[in-house]
């Protein structure tokens, strides 16, 4: 974590580090995310413009993932590559589920202990019976994970700006 934000941090409810922490892992994730614009204009062989288009036409992060991985898959594209793509997208992947369960989640507060969870706003079907509001603890570990997720995604960040780049791919 960087002296900004640990001072950002510093003296704030452990609630109020959590709405500070899943505001910076979603800026971190927009910003990450939005890089597949120019992974599809390259592997498409598209201008920008027409990768926005693309990119805003699939309404969800697994269809853009989707559609970045069968282009790497196919393409003229060295094996070299190849690889980098799909090492970053299977990055991204394994960073959605924690980012979707702060941002899809509502949250409930003990009225004693002022402690925090997570409720999953998430219906799941079993074979005769449904599940949801799964919930979770906000604690120390739940604040670090985020944290070691918006450093990842930091890190996943400018690999993929350097993979557009060395494959000069539109910018």
């Amino acid at each position: 974590m960087t002296t900004r934000a640990a001072s950002a941090e510093a003296g704030l409810s452990a609630f109020d580090q959590l709405l500070l922490l899943v505001g910076r892992m979603n800026y971190s994730w927009t910003n990450t995310e939005s890089l597949l614009i120019h992974l599809i204009a390259g592997l498409s062989g598209t201008d920008k413009q027409s990768a926005v288009i693309i990119y805003l036409t699939l309404n969800t992060t697994r269809a853009r993932i989707d559609l970045v991985e069968r282009l790497a898959k196919a393409g003229n594209i060295t094996e070299t590559t190849r690889a980098r793509i799909l090492d970053a997208t299977s990055r991204i992947r394994k960073h959605q589920s924690l980012r979707n369960r702060y941002s899809h989640s509502i949250y409930s507060f003990d009225a004693e202990t002022g402690a925090a969870r997570t409720i999953t706003m998430r219906i799941a079907d079993r074979k005769h019976a449904l599940k949801m509001g799964q919930s979770d603890e906000i604690d120390a570990k739940a604040l670090d994970r985020i944290r070691d997720t918006i450093e990842a995604l930091k890190l996943l960040n400018h690999e993929i700006w350097a993979l557009v780049i060395d494959e000069g791919y539109p910018v």
